[in-house]
């Protein structure tokens, strides 16, 4: 989470001891849609193009003709667990992995953590101690979905994923281990892959059987393809789009979910993890990005404390256009901050509405999320499945301004220069968490939840946990894994 800022036109991301990460960080109207609520579906994808009509790649990464139509929605599928009977032990677990600059320290605990998902996964059981051997996909993605601020400063070769399948091994990738600027960080112990493997025929992991004995992988090195193929760098966009990444990447029209051997399987169980820093930025394309290009539409842009005027759009664009927290008390605490359309990100509908109308009735699934975000440490978890958080976490997780004065009594680590007013300049809100190392160092600072939060908490029925959200500023995955692992071995039911 270290963030650096540098005068190319504006590289921020979260805050942390130095920082770095590409963000040169904008309404044409008020829905004003705040809540979580699932309506009818008719949200389309909005890029077509860069609308000069000469065929180029629009900012947002896409292709001329524009990204995935998400109303057309007809599926080839192949296999499944639609077999009327509610059994199905096929589980879809989709990464969508935050590769901006301030996650070096983050992608390395997350690397750490991948062999314990896939022994969690293949040691299952069920009620009576049973192994479940459930028949795995697991794909991988990234945040990055462009964005014309970043276009300029992607090193060569780079491109936005924009949902689509992330299957290299890292370590024929290294140069994405290394961010931007004059001094940049580097992380590449985040590569933990000494021999590349990479699934064999596909785009993504495949793995079932007992033990997760029959696989894609060369040699059936399951947890060595996930250390290879799920590292992402850090030399992605600063503006994360975790949200509209997710929706591209399990849209049942995307070629990955085509054909005899798709990622997304009918019936089967998606299980989505979202790690980030940094509040959601999935912007409305085209007409979005005018509000941080443009300086004419500055409407959510904070007042540069040097200069006393809005000089640039920074990363407080993205909590500025897509959250609502009312006024701060004397202490500057906010009461709450809600999810707002404001003309500038996609609405939250189009994201539950997918999910709830096209995931879980047309396609018969259940859907989980896992998301590791800018909330304060949990500190006590349910001791059964799905073991899911019971303190800490989302419970003292505090809407606030920054605090000028040194950590812990102010919100400014050691080394940085900085102060409150330029903190909110930059990103609009005080930080969710600060994560230590336990050495005496920090690791950095992220931005709280609203967006995604509000997603995954819509996903929960009742009393049965859908929804697990844990800090990215622990300095140890395993329980976020454990979570994630815990809902899924509540929802499997091995088939009869």
């Amino acid at each position: 989470m270290r963030r650096t800022t540098f005068n190319l036109c504006f590289l921020s991301g979260l805050t942390g001891l130095l920082a770095a990460a590409v963000s040169c960080k904008g309404d044409p109207g008020n829905d004003d849609e705040t809540t979580s609520s699932v309506t009818s579906f008719t949200a389309t994808l909005e890029t077509t193009g860069d609308g000069d009509g000469d065929g180029d790649t629009d900012p947002t990464g896409c292709p001329p003709e524009g990204c995935l139509d998400l109303e057309d929605t007809d599926s080839e599928g192949g296999g499944g667990c639609s077999s009327g009977d509610g059994s199905c032990n096929q589980v879809d677990l989709l990464f969508v992995i935050d590769n901006s600059g301030t996650m070096g320290e983050e992608q390395v605990n997350l690397s750490a953590n991948f062999p314990l998902l896939i022994d969690k996964l293949q040691m299952l059981e069920g009620e009576d101690g049973e192994l479940l051997n459930p028949d795995v996909h697991i794909m991988v993605t990234t945040t990055d979905v462009g964005h014309p601020q970043c276009t300029q400063f992607q090193i060569p070769g780079y491109e936005p994923a924009v949902g689509s399948p992330q299957a290299t091994a890292c370590s024929e990738r290294l140069e994405y281990f290394t961010g931007l600027g004059s001094n940049p960080p580097s992380f590449p112990e985040a590569c933990d892959c000494p021999i590349p493997i990479e699934p064999s025929n596909g785009a993504f992991i495949e793995f079932s059987g007992q033990n997760g004995s029959i696989t894609n992988i060369p040699g059936d090195d399951v947890r060595g393809a996930l250390s290879c193929i799920g590292p992402q760098g850090i030399v992605g966009c600063g503006y994360e789009a975790p949200l509209e990444a997710m929706l591209q990447a399990v849209y049942t029209g995307a070629s990955w979910n085509q054909g005899a051997k798709p990622f997304l399987r009918d019936g089967a169980i998606l299980a989505i993890a979202i790690i980030t820093d940094e509040a959601d930025c999935s912007v409305r394309s085209p007409d979005g990005y005018s509000y941080f290009t443009d300086a004419n539409m500055n409407t959510y842009w904070e007042v540069n404390p040097d200069t006393g005027t809005k000089t640039q759009a920074t990363s407080a664009v993205c909590w500025n256009a897509g959250v609502d927290c009312g006024a701060p008390d004397v202490n500057g605490v906010y009461n709450d901050c809600v999810s707002s359309d404001k003309g500038v990100l996609h609405p939250l509908s189009r994201y539950l509405n997918y999910l709830q109308n096209q995931v879980i009735d047309d396609q018969n699934k259940e859907v989980i999320m896992l998301g590791i975000l800018g909330v304060p440490e949990v500190t006590a978890h349910n001791p059964a499945p799905p073991f899911q958080p019971i303190a800490g976490g989302v419970a003292d997780l505090e809407y606030r301004q920054w605090i000028d004065g040194a950590y812990p009594a102010g919100d400014i680590l050691p080394g940085d220069n900085s102060n409150a007013a330029k903190k909110e300049f930059e990103f609009g809100v005080g930080p969710g968490c600060t994560g230590e190392d336990g050495m005496g160092g920090f690791t950095g600072q992220a931005i709280p939840p609203v967006r995604v939060k509000e997603v995954c908490e819509a996903l929960n029925d009742g009393e049965k946990i859908r929804c697990c959200i844990e800090s990215i500023c622990d300095t140890d995955f395993s329980d976020a894994i454990g979570c994630l692992t815990g809902i899924i071995q509540t929802v499997v039911v091995p088939p009869k």
